[in-house]
C-alpha cells in the first residue's frame, strides 16, 4: 500500500466504494474512488463474541480510512461497502452489523471475503484460512462449500485460538500428570506462574487472547518440542478431514492467514498443487463492494 503521496489522484466522478476486514486479531478498511485512496485498521471485530465491539471498531477502521484518504468521516455516508466479519453466523446478526456501519454495507461472514480475495472473482480451488479462527472452503464451478468458523467455543479447529487453548490445557494436564510435559508446557506454565491462573485466564479469554500464544507454539514446534508438534498435526489432521468432507479432488489449495504457511509441509502429498493467493480477505471485500457499485 504506497503512502498518501505515491498514490494516483482519484477520478473524483467515481462512487466511493468501502471495503473492511473484520477478524478476531484487528479488522482493517480500503476506501476506493477509482483507485485506493485510503486505508484504516482498528481492533479486533468478532461478531458473535462481541457485537459492541465489532461494530466499533470497523466504524473506526473505516473512519481511520477516510482520514488518510483526506476526507471527513460523513463522506462515509455516501459509501458503497462491503464487510466480511468473523463471528457472522445468522442474517439477523448481520443486519444488526450493517446497520451500524456507515454509508449502504453489505455484511457477510469473513469466508465469503477471503474466498473472493484468494481466489478472484471465479475459479475452482480450495482455501484453508487459518487466522485467529478457521475455515476450510472450496470452490468448484461457481458454487462455494465450507466447514469450519463456528467459533473457538465449538469449531475453529488448527487456528491460533484453537493452538492457544490447547496448549494451556495441555499444559494443565501436564501439572496434573495425565498428559506430558514439555520445554512448551514449562514455558507456558512459568509465565502464566500456576495451573489456578492459567484457569483464570482462560475464564475470561476472548479468541485473539488464545492466539497471542501461537507464535510461541508454531516456534517450540519447528525446535521440536513433542506437545507442540503433536498440536500441529492435530490442526493438520482436521485440515485434511474438512478437504476430504467438502468433496476436494485435484483443485489447487490455497493456504491463507498468518497460521496457514506452518501447515503447509504437513499437508504437502505427491500430486498436490497449492496456489498463492490472489489477494487478501480486505481485498475480496473491496473487490465484493466494488462489484455491488455495479448497476
Amino acid at each position: 500500500m504506497p503512502p498518501p503521496s505515491e498514490r494516483t489522484d482519484p477520478v473524483t466522478t467515481d462512487a466511493l466504494h468501502l471495503g473492511l476486514d473484520g477478524g478476531g486479531s484487528g479488522c482493517r478498511a480500503l476506501l476506493w474512488r477509482g483507485t485506493v485512496i485510503g486505508a484504516g485498521s482498528a481492533g479486533p471485530a468478532n461478531a458473535s463474541s462481541d457485537p459492541e465491539g465489532a461494530a466499533a471498531n470497523l466504524r473506526a477502521a473505516a473512519e481511520a480510512a477516510a482520514r488518510d484518504a483526506g476526507l471527513p468521516p460523513a463522506a462515509l455516508d455516501a459509501a458503497i461497502g462491503h464487510a466480511g466479519v468473523a463471528g457472522v453466523q445468522s442474517p439477523a446478526q448481520a443486519s444488526w452489523l450493517a446497520a451500524r456501519l456507515p454509508g449502504r454495507c453489505r455484511v457477510t461472514e469473513d469466508r465469503d471475503t477471503a474466498v473472493a480475495g484468494a481466489l478472484g472473482a471465479t475459479g475452482d480451488g480450495a482455501v484453508a484460512a487459518i487466522g485467529t479462527g478457521s475455515f476450510v472452503a472450496l470452490r468448484r464451478d461457481g458454487v462455494l462449500r465450507a466447514a469450519g468458523g463456528w467459533g473457538l467455543a465449538l469449531s475453529d479447529n488448527a487456528s491460533g485460538g484453537w493452538l492457544g487453548r490447547e496448549a494451556l490445557a495441555a499444559t494443565l494436564a501436564g501439572c496434573d500428570g495425565t498428559g506430558p510435559r514439555s520445554e512448551l508446557t514449562a514455558a507456558l506454565l512459568a509465565r502464566f506462574g500456576a495451573a489456578q491462573d492459567i484457569a483464570a485466564f482462560a475464564a475470561t479469554a476472548r479468541p485473539a487472547d488464545y492466539a497471542a500464544l501461537a507464535p510461541e507454539i508454531v516456534a517450540a514446534a519447528q525446535a521440536g518440542d513433542t506437545v507442540a508438534g503433536a498440536l500441529i498435526a492435530r490442526g493438520a489432521d482436521w485440515i485434511e478431514a474438512a478437504l476430504a468432507a467438502l468433496g476436494h479432488r485435484d483443485e489447487p489449495i490455497c493456504l491463507t492467514g498468518g497460521l496457514a504457511p506452518c501447515y503447509r509441509a504437513a499437508l504437502d502429498r505427491p500430486g498436490r498443487r497449492f496456489m498463492a493467493p490472489i489477494g487478501t480477505p480486505l481485498d475480496g471485500a473491496l473487490a465484493l463492494a466494488r462489484s455491488a457499485g455495479v448497476s
